[in-house]
């Protein structure tokens, strides 16, 4: 069986190959073709390897902000096709907004009661429209809960294995939700 001739993968030349994965046409194009799958694994490997240098350099702020934005990606999912909690207008933008601020009550930042869709006309230039976020949250998780946000908590001060889990957590349930759809 004669195999219809190729392009070389290096010098372009036409020939014909003697065996069916021949890529290359010459002993020299050869050398080209392992050269460059050495400097390919290597490239994969250093890839690797800065990766985990960059996971090692990271601090507990760096994980408490990328908690934060899968916790903000999983509200957004949560309540996809509500209305704004403040005003009760569709959200053109959506944002996750809190109910008491995260500056104010770090330790409220990743709770679920606290957190709900709003637009971003209230989230950020109505400062939360918290009037109105209160009377509408009051409707949808009752009155006991709010006054329990609006309560003393305990600070919570996570571990970056303990922020690693609760990552974990609600990439598990966004992945639970974008499924669903």
């Amino acid at each position: 069986m004669k195999l219809k001739e190729k392009k070389c993968k290096y010098c372009k030349g036409v020939f014909t190959p003697f065996r069916i994965l021949q890529s290359v046409c010459s002993f020299e194009c050869s050398i080209y073709e392992s050269k460059e799958k050495a400097d390919r694994k290597k490239a994969k490997e250093w890839r690797k390897e800065k990766q985990k240098r960059k996971e090692a350099l990271k601090t507990n702020s760096d994980y408490v902000r990328e908690l934060q934005t899968i916790f903000n990606k999983f509200i957004r999912l949560r309540d996809k096709g509500l209305n704004c909690i403040s005003c009760g207008k569709p959200a053109k933008k959506e944002n996750a907004g809190h109910y008491r601020s995260r500056g104010g009550n770090p330790e409220l930042a990743i709770e679920e009661l606290n957190c709900h869709l709003q637009c971003e006309y209230c989230n950020t230039f109505l400062h939360g429209n918290l009037i109105d976020y209160r009377i509408n949250l009051i409707t949808k998780i009752g009155l006991e809960k709010v006054e329990w946000l609006e309560g003393k908590h305990e600070p919570k001060k996570h571990t970056i294995e303990e922020l690693k889990v609760l990552k974990e957590y609600y990439k598990n349930k966004i992945k639970e939700i974008e499924n669903k759809d």
